[in-house]
């Protein structure tokens, strides 16, 4: 039963990080994967969904800084460019 937060956790940050954007940036792909990832790591490691969703919250703080320092000075402007 401990799986059933972080499935609802993780669909709802996938399906919110979908509406973003049509390309992403690493930034939030970063913030997207490291909150699925820590949310999992969370649970296994406190069983709790207390711990699930703090494992998800730091998750996408370090997925965020990861992809941020990943994306180029051009890609910080992606939403600024002309088709």
């Amino acid at each position: 039963m401990a799986r059933t937060p972080t499935l609802i956790i993780s669909t709802a940050l996938a399906l919110g990080l979908a509406g973003c954007a049509s390309h992403p940036t690493n930034a939030q792909i970063g913030t997207g994967a490291g909150a699925v990832a820590g949310g999992l790591l969370g649970d296994v490691v406190f069983g709790s969904t207390l711990g699930t969703v703090g494992g998800a919250a730091a998750g996408a703080l370090i997925g965020n800084e990861i992809g941020k320092r990943n994306d180029g000075p051009s890609q910080k402007k992606r939403g600024k460019h002309r088709h």
